[in-house]
């Protein structure tokens, strides 16, 4: 599969990972502890590590994790773990967030999300949360043998390559496919005018070129779609309307759901191949394309970010708000001097 394997860092991750219960199908760690960014994130040395835990039975673990880890819930923790599942379930994205824990001498964050979740929103892109983290580079901490959830991660990647061409010209570069790539799960997202970068897509693309190829570049080998000249770095694509017709064909279900929701009239009750059919022949395509990708992605963070206040607790949640805040501060600071 493209996701990249965890290598000489593993130990440090590994040692985190010991404080917490076993039962995991997948745990990676992302972001600017992770990854060099460019920007306000640029220090990595004291950046916050972020976590994401996939379980299959979130009841059971939490229970274990409640029992190892009390003082790293909110006031939920007194409701038990099948309140902190019902809340991780069906509230926001799905995923259910400690943050500012210390952990072996690092200030982490992890959220927790079923696998059944997880590979729902790979395969569908239900909230692209999750999922459009998984569509970065990315260090695997743990992996089980799930067949489905690995099928799932690989398809996730097909999905934002095609995604990303349709939205693109018809000749672009690999900066160019890559930063539309790492901008699809930030479509519509209220935090990238109130609290996050606005540069932030850019600042994760340009330092970290080299792990992109790494994560797509199969996938851009083997696609009959595209005409992939790797030593140039450059591509190109098939953008008449039955080009673009089996790309949008091949997007995940909820994207074309929100495409035809978009596009269809009052009244007129059009299956989604018809609608697709059309958006295929439209100039403006790939603003099609856009619009729906927001239309996922705005409820989904504004709703998972309302309950972060919820599980992580007002105080925390308001230490973790200044935090995004001063850093937003610092990136219109640097361009600004």
């Amino acid at each position: 599969m493209a996701l990249q394997a965890l290598q000489s860092s593993g130990v440090a991750f590994r040692k985190i990972l010991s404080h917490f219960p076993e039962e995991l199908s997948l745990a990676f760690a992302y972001g600017s502890g992770v990854y060099r960014q460019a920007g306000p994130s640029s220090d990595q040395k004291n950046a916050m590590l972020d976590f994401v835990f996939t379980v299959d039975d979130p009841v059971a673990w939490h229970s274990k994790n409640l029992k190892r880890n009390w003082n790293h819930y909110s006031f939920l923790k007194v409701l038990g773990p099948r309140i902190i599942t019902a809340v991780q379930n069906n509230y926001g994205a799905g995923v259910y967030y400690n943050t500012l824990i210390t952990c072996d001498g690092r200030l982490i964050k992890y959220g927790v999300i079923s696998t059944s979740v997880l590979i729902e929103d790979l395969l569908n892109w239900n909230n692209l949360y999750i999922a459009g983290r998984l569509q970065k580079p990315v260090k695997i901490v743990a992996m089980n043998e799930d067949v489905a959830l690995r099928s799932a991660l690989d398809q996730n990647l097909k999905s934002a390559v095609t995604a990303a061409f349709l939205m693109l010209p018809e000749s672009f570069s690999e900066e160019d496919l890559f930063t539309e790539i790492a901008g699809l799960s930030y479509s519509g997202d209220f935090r990238m005018m109130v609290g996050e970068d606005k540069a932030k897509v850019l600042n994760i693309v340009k330092p970290n070129m080299a792990h992109f190829r790494e994560l797509y570049g199969s996938i851009l080998q083997e696609s009959p779609q595209v005409v992939y000249k790797a030593q140039q770095g450059s591509l190109e694509i098939d953008k008449s309307p039955e080009g673009q017709f089996t790309q949008l064909m091949t997007l995940p279900k909820t994207l074309q759901q929100q495409i035809n929701h978009i596009m269809d009239p009052p009244g007129k009750n059009r299956d989604v191949e018809e609608t697709l059919l059309q958006v295929a022949h439209d100039p403006d395509c790939g603003d099609v394309v856009r619009l729906g990708l927001a239309a996922i992605v705005r409820p989904s963070s504004m709703r998972q970010s309302t309950k972060g206040i919820f599980t992580a607790g007002l105080k925390k949640s308001v230490v973790y708000s200044s935090l995004k805040l001063h850093k937003m501060w610092k990136g219109w600071v640097r361009k600004t001097s």
